[in-house]
């Protein structure tokens, strides 16, 4: 839920109507991206600090500086920090704002993608290289080349195909790139370059990697989210359009793309043939959570699906100090997945 909607919560009794927990309460963290490697559950969240950044809508307040990776042998089983497994000092690119990663395994190798501000305040995505799930990471010296935005999700398809899905307006800075140029204006309003509202909705982006997984293979493509009647969603479809978080899971051979509404708070999906698309929106897979962003992962382990998501309950409400969490989700018969509240009668404790 934003935060103009939580001032009057009591946490103690949000936190026992959750459906989750916190898996870590001596660090805050956020956007957690979850696989499973070698028979583990290993998550990739941004770890988030508080900077005394003043908020904007541009998230300078998200100020994070370093990842580390959280590992669980089970769902239901403690989860352990493994400490910091990549830091922005590291980063030769980077100046800044490590935000929300990912990461893939091929041929026993580990490869972290993350966005950061480079040296000119223009978000691009990186890739760093480990040996071990855990780390650490050895960043490449320069950003991915064409990259840019934030929010990367790497996906491998039945083919061996790996591809990156990216992207997130506002703070974001997609909304710079409608040219395929930065648009470099001193406007600062996050809406500034932003569609009108009855003009087709921003969309993610979505390009295949090389071999190698270090570059991109292919200029990116739009991920188009259409409604029932095959057109795209409108920008002033707030309910539906996407914002960022993008992420993707496969179930009975169909293409499933999730990703935040943003302002809105939901999280939602659509689903596809192909990893391209075009996505026919489904639904909303999570309701709005305590704190203003939204962020997610879904992951199958032994034949169950789960979300993992982030509130910021454990801060009471601190926007930029949020949790990761985990909780069951369920596919129906004909593959739609059921929306989940994150708190049972929320309305009663506000």
């Amino acid at each position: 839920m934003p935060e103009e909607s939580i001032g009057h919560i009591d946490f103690d009794e949000l936190n026992k109507k959750a459906v989750s927990q916190p898996l870590i309460k001596h660090i805050y963290t956020a956007d957690p991206s979850a696989h499973v490697f070698n028979g583990k559950i290993y998550i990739y969240p941004s770890h988030d600090v508080d900077e005394g950044e003043a908020f904007d809508d541009l998230g300078s307040h998200f100020a994070m500086e370093d990842y580390h990776v959280i590992s669980m042998d089970t769902p239901d089983s403690e989860a352990k920090d493994n400490g910091i497994a990549l830091h922005v000092r590291d980063v030769p690119w980077a100046e800044k704002q490590l935000w929300a990663p990912d990461a893939t395994e091929k041929d026993g190798r580990y490869y972290l993608f993350f966005p950061a501000k480079d040296y000119e305040g223009i978000f691009k995505i990186g890739v760093a290289v480990s040996d071990s799930p855990t780390g650490p990471f050895t960043a490449q010296a320069q950003a991915i080349k064409k990259s840019f935005s934030i929010d990367p999700a790497v996906f491998k398809d039945e083919t061996g195909n790996y591809f990156m899905y990216f992207g997130g307006i506002w703070g974001g800075q997609l909304q710079r790139w409608r040219n395929g140029t930065f648009n470099a204006s001193d406007e600062e309003s996050p809406t500034a370059h932003l569609p009108k509202n009855e003009e087709p909705a921003l969309c993610g982006k979505v390009a295949k990697l090389t071999t190698d997984l270090l570059e991109l293979a292919e200029d990116a493509k739009d991920v188009v989210i259409v409604d029932e009647n095959g057109q795209p969603l409108l920008q002033g479809d707030t309910e539906r359009r996407f914002f960022e978080a993008s992420w993707m899971h496969t179930f009975n051979g169909k293409y499933y793309f999730s990703y935040s509404t943003g302002d809105t708070h939901f999280i939602c999906y659509a689903i596809a043939d192909n990893p391209y698309g075009p996505f026919t929106y489904a639904g909303k897979i999570l309701n709005p959570v305590v704190g203003w962003t939204s962020h997610h992962s879904i992951v199958e382990f032994n034949g169950e699906w789960y979300l993992f998501y982030h509130d910021s309950s454990l801060s009471q409400g601190v926007t930029h100090l949020r949790s990761i969490k985990v909780t069951k989700i369920q596919h129906d018969e004909q593959g739609f997945i059921k929306t989940i509240d994150p708190y049972i009668d929320l309305k009663a404790l506000i």
